[in-house]
């Protein structure tokens, strides 16, 4: 049998993962929107705080005082480390819930699925992929836990352990290695990944780059809301 490659891996994860994020946000959405609230809550706190400690620099730097000096006061400021405090509270709050919703559907839905006749996950199936031993027998019940357990390693590398999938000529990731699994094309699977699977990937790095647009958008529209009201305040330069 023949290894999969990276990209096709990388489609049929984010099948399974989006059908199983599905259940998982309505077994956890309500601590989701309340998570979501404070951490508008306290990212406007943040915001509005470091449009104050401008404009403050501002004037400190046209009354000579040095920017290196200007920058350690921030690095002590306890209103900064408090309202950054509560950005990493928030994401926590918004974070964990997530996973103790997601991480037990998936193990389940990754075992289960690996471990039937198919040997592998609906996504990939779609893909023609096979999860087998390393020997390219049939993966054990323990291998498969493992497989899916030694994933975190290779999220927690900042998903080097995933790029090693891209490297010949085992294609194999961390966790396939830790697991002694592989992930191999099925019987007849053409080499070459399905078109539809190719615009799948498009479309996951669209809405990537369309999100973090979003979100920096809301962020200079938020830091512009926070020095105007900061002048408004007390005036350019702390004039009346």
């Amino acid at each position: 049998m023949r290894p999969a490659g990276f990209w096709r891996r990388s489609a049929a994860w984010s099948l399974d993962a989006c059908a199983v994020a599905l259940p998982a946000f309505v077994l956890c959405q309500a601590a989701l929107r309340d998570a979501a609230e404070a951490f508008d809550t306290a990212g406007a706190t943040l915001v509005h705080a470091l449009a104050w400690r401008m404009m403050d620099a501002l004037e400190a730097l046209d009354a000579g005082r040095a920017p290196l000096a200007i920058a350690l006061g921030w690095m002590r400021d306890p209103a900064l480390h408090a309202a950054a405090s509560g950005i990493r509270a928030a994401v926590v709050a918004m974070l964990l819930p997530a996973l103790l919703a997601f991480v037990p559907l998936f193990l389940a839905w990754c075992v289960g699925f690996e471990r039937s006749r198919w040997q592998a996950t609906p996504g990939k199936r779609a893909l023609g992929l096979r999860v087998v031993a390393a020997d390219g027998g049939r993966a054990t019940t323990g291998a498969v836990v493992l497989r899916f357990v030694a994933g975190t390693l290779s999220w927690l590398t900042l998903n080097l352990g995933h790029l090693m999938a891209a490297l010949p000529p085992l294609h194999a990731a961390l966790h396939d290695r830790l697991s002694g699994t592989r992930v191999r094309l099925a019987e007849g699977t053409p080499s070459r990944m399905p078109f539809w699977a190719v615009c799948w990937l498009l479309l996951w790095a669209a809405a990537a780059l369309a999100a973090n647009a979003w979100l920096l958008a809301g962020f200079e529209r938020a830091v512009i809301d926070a020095l105007d009201a900061a002048l408004a305040g007390r005036g350019p330069y702390g004039g009346p």
